[in-house]
């Protein structure tokens, strides 16, 4: 005779696997390492004094954290398709929750860069089985909404990140941001061991590609690094060149031997579907403009039109929240209409406004400010809802893991890539022409002072030419006039970028 169930597993038995519910706790482990990625930034600066190390030494802190996650997103991925989704998530979260409180107790900065990196780790584990769960909880002519809600909590944790790590910097120890992650943590480990549940996963006799696992990571490692270089060094940095070239040859292996690996990590055929591809290619241009983009008008906002980091971020606030408010919409247009025509409209805008905010200048006002970045943010809403359906629904369901590691993936490389690209812009312009601008207002640039004073005007500062060398008015105004120059070509080509993603998105043929 059976036992009857009771109350409690009853209601365990509803729970587990509710897709709303699903989709809450994926939100919350989404919002945990979106807000880690921003409220980090704010408080550097307090860590850097505080742990007595120079800048440098305190970049280590998002690059330690950053090269885990892109090295070890793919391969995160596919143990989740293999051991499970649900395991890989909630092993994530223990991890990244666990990592959080040891970096905050930490008081040197070894520990601190250390533990970052394994923070890394598990927030890459993280990411694809947040993918994979919601493609096993939704039937794919239902996954708009709920890759929507996600969107939007993105969007609005990374936007929160900044303004809460003010306030905790300012009235606290810089420790409580990472803190912050341990409520976040239980709330995403108990709801998950009471919802999540696997639908479907790979048998358990396959085998894992640890060949290709390694190869993977040591070309997306060498790729991401090789660009940070380049942002920081410039286009023809030797160091840089290096680090691009064995990323380069890396992958190449890396392909071929998937090629003639019969249990590949990335089984190569998902590429042969055009809209797969053109969704990771949606992906990697979103990330390019994304991150890019911000990453030169910061400079703009705070050392030309000299706003403080609050007010800052007042004026990019209405690019996020167009997003959070744009997403549920854009959803049912791709709903009826498909993902290609609207991924195809929002590139369009995205470029449009870029090529709007070219024309920023020290002058420009409020009013024009927030328009640019509302327009932005009504480009980015399609974009990154249907850029993230075309990447899931063209993979089958047992290799939703790894799509979801390909398109965390080609965000991240996208993202370093922009970086790369508008600094490396800025930092070329502004090496070229400042020496002859100051040299038409009559100022002579001494040549041990050239590298530093190109990296102030670079970021919209003043050149430091030593005392007594001209009045800080002309160099102050020509300056700011090479960087807002540099500035231009540099968001343009962002433009450029998004404009031909549009063009590959439109042009893409229908499976």
């Amino acid at each position: 005779m059976n036992r009857p169930h009771t109350t409690a597993e009853a209601t365990r038995r509803g729970l587990r696997g509710h897709p709303w519910l699903t989709v809450l706790t994926l939100s919350v482990g989404a919002m945990m390492v979106s807000l880690d990625t921003t409220i980090v930034t704010v408080a550097q600066p307090v860590m850097q004094a505080d742990l007595h190390t120079d800048l440098t030494g305190i970049q280590w802190v998002t690059d330690a954290y950053l090269l885990a996650v892109a090295v070890l997103l793919i391969t995160a991925g596919r143990l989740g398709d293999r051991f499970g989704h649900r395991t890989v998530f909630l092993v994530g979260a223990l991890g990244f929750t666990a990592s959080s409180v040891a970096i905050g107790l930490s008081s040197s900065l070894g520990w601190v860069v250390a533990l970052r990196a394994v923070q890394g780790v598990f927030g890459a584990l993280m990411q694809p089985a947040t993918l994979g769960l919601l493609r096993s909880a939704f039937p794919e002519d239902r996954l708009n909404q709920p890759i929507a809600v996600r969107s939007a909590v993105i969007a609005a944790s990374t936007a929160a990140g900044p303004v809460v790590g003010g306030l905790l910097v300012e009235h606290a120890y810089w420790g409580w941001v990472f803190f912050l992650n341990v409520p976040l943590g239980a709330i995403a480990l108990v709801l998950g061991v009471t919802v999540l549940s696997d639908v479907r996963k790979e048998a358990a006799g396959g085998r894992l590609d640890l060949v290709g696992m390694l190869l993977v990571a040591g070309a997306l490692g060498s790729l991401v690094w090789g660009l940070a270089v380049m942002a920081d060094a410039g286009w023809t940095a030797p160091e840089a060149l290096y680090y691009l070239a064995a990323g380069a040859v890396l992958g190449a292996a890396f392909v071929a031997w998937e090629r003639r690996n019969t249990d590949p990590l990335v089984p190569l055929r998902l590429f042969r579907s055009a809209p797969f591809t053109s969704g990771v290619v949606t992906m990697a241009v979103m990330g390019c403009v994304m991150v890019g983009a911000p990453f030169v008008l910061i400079f703009y906002l705070q050392n030309v039109l000299g706003l403080s980091p609050s007010e800052s971020g007042v004026r990019v606030l209405s690019m996020t929240l167009l997003m959070i408010v744009g997403a549920p919409p854009a959803a049912m247009w791709i709903g009826r209409a498909g993902p290609r025509i609207p991924v195809a409209v929002g590139l369009t805008v995205i470029a449009m406004s870029m090529c709007a905010l070219a024309g920023l200048d020290a002058d420009s006002g409020t009013p024009q400010l927030i328009l640019c970045f509302l327009l932005l943010g009504l480009g980015f809403s399609p974009v990154m809802v249907g850029g993230t359906k075309l990447v899931l629904s063209n993979a089958p369901k047992e290799l939703s893991g790894v799509a979801g590691g390909i398109q965390q993936t080609a965000m991240q490389v996208g993202g370093s890539l922009g970086i790369a690209v508008v600094s490396a812009i800025v930092m070329t312009y502004t090496a070229d022409r400042l020496p002859s601008r100051l040299a038409a207002a009559g100022v002579t640039l001494p040549s041990d002072r050239t590298e530093e004073a190109v990296r102030s005007a670079a970021v919209g500062l003043p050149p430091d030419l030593g005392t007594g060398t001209a009045a800080h008015g002309v160099l102050e105004q020509v300056g700011q006039s090479v960087f807002l120059d540099g500035m231009q070509y540099a968001l343009l080509a962002t433009a450029a970028v998004a404009a031909l993603g549009a063009v590959v998105v439109a042009r893409a043929r229908q499976d």
